[in-house]
């Protein structure tokens, strides 16, 4: 175990969030806001305790995936930790408890919340609520290899943070690799403002909620979500949510003007039919209940991106809904965005994965002496691949039912707790029930707290991560 690499690059980390605290503290001094100060404050002992921990350079700079997953999984622990404290020390969120699920919802792009009456905090509290989704939603680390000279070892880093079942480089230098994922992001990112300023959506709310739609996060900067901006608004938002979810090589193939390369990605076409074949099924199970066509083909597209994508805004209450688009959106829930996205879930590449496993497997019990692989846009998905989709299943499953026993301890109704889980370790953010969209997850106990804390934070990456952390053998030296 390289222990110097890790407590080197911990403190890189601690060094960026004192610098990306400063934004939301020029946004409180734009405001007028003496809620800014609680900014400095924890930027200084950010960058102090960064500094110390990055005093002595590691003679041995090689990163192996193990030194990865350790760094991804304790950076994004120290960052809901340290990124909660000026939520505390403001008063603004009273519990600390509280104030680490807000953030680890806000970086692992959840959208769960705690707060009750989101619209009385500060606008610098607000704008860093929002801002750690942007940040969260293409990973911290990734952007640190954007802008800091790196290894090849660096590609460790990506692939544990980089959601998906697999992570390429989209250019020989992980670098550039990384510089171009967080330009194509941060373009759409500046788009997004752009549009919904013309849209008439006020100029803090159109940065808030960009940043959320980017990240596929779903804080908003009001108690009412989406639904009292005006429908261009909505539309606006709806397109970007998909787009966000959409594998970002796609964009990439399509900047190299590679457009049909882009467009054979299988992935690319399932995401879009699950989501056609989705917004369908809610049409014409709300139409009766909405009143009109138009009404309920937008509520339908925008809830159903939301929620598949793991964006989780709301322009209406769902729950209202019937138990037939419930399901769907419970479904979709499951299934998630594109790999390679900011978008959460189990994602659509895993899926169809598992769904042509499943029919070579009939194939071989029909033909027993048949060969098949399991192909993905024309080439054999490796045996490695395969391997760790299956292992993910199955820790996602034993995850899931633990979490679910836990805060069942609580006593809140079977679907209240059962999407509170999956809202949470898909890093979606509304479910059903008392976690509706127009509820929240502040009356859970202590416990069940730090357990969404937990998965929101495994979910994210993608659960190997945080569980190597728990593994013996990985603190043992050689």
């Amino acid at each position: 175990m390289n222990y110097s690499i890790i407590i080197y690059v911990l403190g890189l980390l601690l060094q960026f969030t004192a610098g990306f605290m400063m934004i939301p503290e020029l946004v409180g001094n734009i405001y007028h806001e003496t809620n800014a100060l609680y900014f400095l404050l924890v930027a200084s002992g950010a960058l102090l305790v960064g500094s110390l921990l990055r005093l002595k350079k590691p003679k041995d700079k090689r990163m192996h995936a193990k030194e990865g997953m350790i760094i991804v999984a304790l950076g994004w622990i120290v960052l809901s930790l340290v990124g909660a404290i000026p939520y505390f020390i403001s008063g603004e969120i009273s519990s600390y408890t509280d104030a680490v699920f807000e953030t680890a919802s806000g970086f692992t792009t959840t959208g769960a919340s705690i707060l009750t009456d989101v619209e009385s905090m500060s606008h610098c509290m607000l704008f860093w609520r929002s801002f750690t989704h942007w940040l969260g939603g293409m990973g911290v680390l990734v952007f640190i290899l954007a802008v800091m000279p790196s290894g090849a070892d660096s590609m460790h880093l990506m692939k544990a943070e980089s959601p998906g079942p697999s992570v390429d480089k989209l250019v020989p230098r992980v670098r550039q690799t990384a510089f171009y994922l967080y330009a194509i992001y941060f373009a759409m990112t500046a788009i997004e403002i752009v549009v919904l300023i013309c849209g008439k959506m006020p100029v803090f709310d159109s940065f808030c909620i960009s940043f959320g739609t980017a990240g596929t996060g779903g804080f908003s900067v009001k108690a009412s979500g989406i639904a009292d901006y005006n429908v261009f608004c909505q539309v606006t938002i709806t397109v970007f949510m998909f787009l966000f979810g959409i594998n970002f090589k796609f964009y990439y193939l399509i900047l190299c003007k590679k457009i049909k390369d882009a467009f054979k990605m299988q992935e690319v076409r399932w995401y879009l039919g699950i989501y056609a074949v989705a917004v369908a099924i809610i049409v014409v199970s709300i139409i009766g209940q909405v009143g009109s066509f138009g009404k309920s083909l937008n509520q339908a597209s925008f809830q159903a991106a939301s929620i598949m994508t793991t964006t989780g805004y709301a322009t209406t209450d769902f729950n209202l809904w019937g138990t037939l688009p419930q399901c769907v959106l419970v479904l979709i829930m499951f299934v998630g965005a594109c790999a390679g996205s900011t978008g959460g879930g189990i994602k659509v590449s895993r899926i169809i994965i598992y769904a042509k496993e499943i029919k070579n497997e009939i194939s071989y019990l029909v033909h027993p002496r048949s060969v098949k692989r399991v192909t993905m846009d024309g080439k054999a998905i490796d045996d490695t691949t395969l391997r760790t989709a299956n292992a993910f299943l199955g820790a996602y499953v034993f995850i899931f039912a633990i979490s679910f026993l836990l805060i069942c301890i609580d006593g809140f109704d079977f679907t209240s707790s059962f999407t509170g889980v999956a809202a949470t370790i898909n890093n979606i953010g509304p479910g059903l029930g008392v976690v509706g969209p127009y509820g929240g997850f502040s009356g859970f106990s202590c416990l069940s707290k730090w357990v969404f804390i937990f998965d929101m934070i495994t979910g994210r990456l993608e659960i190997f991560p945080m569980l190597i952390l728990f593994n013996f053998a990985t603190w043992r030296k050689k």
